[in-house]
């Protein structure tokens, strides 16, 4: 049986289909903060991340037909936008080919404390961290940000990459493990 939430949902859906903007709106607005810190995670930087789902956004509007009513909206919206981040990966991986500048934006660390060394040591090391897992091969990012980062269960994460829990799990595994031996004073 399908909860209020799921029917007003689908009602939603069903506008958007028609060419809602209001419904479509209402549908996105309550995952919008999730997918940003998703696609933050996965291309290292807050307006890169914005750019991503902006662009996963207006892509589901257009192919807006696609959308079912009898299923929830949020994994679909986390595929396509995991499917911007690919892109992008694609694209910076061959500027970086090329040799073009592809300066990222680096992550801070919020100010805990008065103590301006701790605080540079504190961002040299958020720093090498996603340098780091911005270095992981992008199956291997995907299923560590959406499991330990974006509080995903593994079978969730195994059904929006298509792939089997066992996979996901290995590929944590081997994801933690890179960076462990990347970050050995960790």
């Amino acid at each position: 049986m399908l909860g209020t939430d799921n029917r007003s949902e689908a009602a939603l859906i069903r506008q958007a289909i028609k060419g809602s903007r209001a419904a479509f709106g209402a549908l996105v607005e309550p995952h919008s903060a999730r997918l940003i810190s998703l696609a933050g995670r996965m291309l290292g930087g807050p307006h890169q991340a914005e750019d991503a789902v902006q662009d996963a956004l207006a892509s589901v509007w257009i192919a807006r037909h696609r959308l079912d009513p009898q299923r929830p909206v949020g994994p679909f919206l986390t595929t396509v936008v995991l499917n911007k981040c690919r892109d992008r990966l694609r694209k910076r991986k061959v500027a970086r080919l090329i040799g073009l500048d592809t300066s990222n934006e680096m992550l801070t660390v919020a100010d805990d404390g008065p103590d301006p060394e701790e605080i540079a040591t504190q961002r040299d090391a958020l720093r090498r961290l996603t340098t780091e897992i911005e270095r992981l091969p992008i199956r291997l990012r995907e299923a560590l940000v959406l499991v330990s980062m974006d509080d995903r269960s593994q079978g969730e994460a195994a059904a929006l990459l298509g792939v089997s829990e066992k996979t996901i799990e290995t590929r944590i595994y081997r994801a933690r493990k890179r960076l462990r031996e990347r970050l050995k004073e960790f």
